[in-house]
């Protein structure tokens, strides 16, 4: 099954700049590329979700209809990731950035006499770690820094601290695109801690081997505004009692992610995401497909002599292809003759610069060959 159409007027092997009437393929590393079907029936909604006769933007987070939607989006996240009824799932506000310091405020103790493993592979990796500085000591156990993020350590490259109260990884870089194609092991009975916030529900992963999961959700589960944690109850109810309430993981399982009035239309399209996730063939329908479509853009830069892949092969994003020409003016000149062509979102990020196309699961295939078909006419006329 195709998870959607392609979008109208991709661009051809023409350098003709094309004016789409519709819609662009959106590179974005996030907000990210949503599924046609999915954007349709939000449109609907917005005016009257659920033939309540009220949209979902003005739905009390209190109703009935609201209730349903939360329930539902409950069980389809379990149903996509087969989660264990021993770990709550949970929608919370503050974007990833904030479970960058939520994960060490709740997981090591008030008194800062505790320490966490963190690998090193990444922008936001790197950032995770400096947050969680403020509340403990923290082991860089792996990093591939000193390479400029080109790869993912290997096990035998890991060196953990004595006793950690948790190891954290990134399993996605979104910015030097790289990826973990293994989960790491950590100390025997120690949680491990990841930040999936750009790969989730894009490839099968067993909960089980994981203490805690969060992700943003405007990459692969809908718009920004709102992010998914998927924390075992044990780490629930261990987890710091000396910090505010509203900044506790036990007071969202508790009071069903909505302690406060929660973000009920981000609950509600991450809803349809799961949703849709399930109709389109679940995790390991999008494990084989993104696979495939980042194929088709990695193969012409294994055989260009113009372009320069960041990443090791070894170590290749399937979400995220990240790129250069032969000068940063030509990664320029790529990124705005591209925009001319539908192909939107391309430059790189600031702390990285060159280029990036994000393959996220509703990238249609037609995406990667729109892209190849421009690199390979750029390529001819530029190189």
């Amino acid at each position: 099954m195709s998870p959607i159409s392609a979008p109208a007027s991709p661009a051809t092997s023409s350098m003709a700049p094309q004016t789409p009437t519709k819609r662009l393929f959106n590179y974005s590393a996030g907000p990210g590329q949503m599924p046609e079907e999915v954007l349709k029936q939000i449109q609907d909604e917005v005016w009257n979700c659920r033939n309540s006769g009220v949209g979902i933007l003005e739905h009390s987070h209190r109703g009935p209809v609201f209730d349903r939607i939360l329930a539902e989006a409950e069980q389809d996240c379990r149903d996509v990731g087969n989660i264990p009824a021993n770990y709550r799932v949970l929608f919370m506000t503050g974007g990833s950035t904030s479970q960058n310091f939520m994960v060490p405020m709740n997981l090591l103790p008030s008194n800062r006499s505790g320490s966490a493993d963190y690998y090193n592979t990444g922008y936001w990796a790197n950032q995770s770690m400096e947050h969680a500085r403020i509340f403990g000591t923290i082991h860089e156990c792996a990093s591939s820094r000193p390479d400029n993020y080109t790869y993912i350590p290997r096990p035998e490259q890991v060196r953990h601290s004595n006793a950690p109260g948790y190891v954290h990884y990134t399993s996605n870089n979104t910015i030097f695109g790289t990826q973990f194609h293994r989960i790491p092991t950590p100390p025997n009975g120690t949680p491990l801690a990841c930040d999936m916030c750009s790969d989730i529900f894009s490839r099968p992963f067993d909960v089980t081997k994981f203490g805690l999961i969060y992700a943003s959700a405007q990459k692969n589960l809908g718009p920004a505004g709102i992010s998914l944690v998927i924390v075992r109850d044990d780490l629930v109810e261990r987890g710091n009692k000396d910090i505010p309430g509203m900044l506790q993981y036990r007071t969202f399982a508790a009071a069903e992610s909505r302690p406060n009035t929660p973000p009920v239309f981000c609950i509600y399209a991450m809803g349809l995401m799961f949703k849709w996730i399930k109709k389109s063939g679940g995790t390991s329908y999008f494990e084989k497909y993104n696979a495939e479509k980042s194929k088709i853009v990695y193969d012409l830069l294994d055989r260009s002599t113009f372009y320069k892949p960041h990443a090791r092969p070894d170590s290749r994003s399937f979400m995220n292809i990240t790129f250069r020409c032969p000068t940063p003016q030509l990664d320029d000149q790529f990124c705005t003759e591209a925009a001319k062509h539908g192909l939107d979102c391309l430059k790189g990020h600031r702390a990285a610069g060159g280029i990036r196309a994000s393959f996220y699961n509703a990238m249609p295939r037609a995406g990667a060959e729109a892209l190849v078909s421009f690199m390979s006419e750029f390529e001819r006329t530029r190189g």
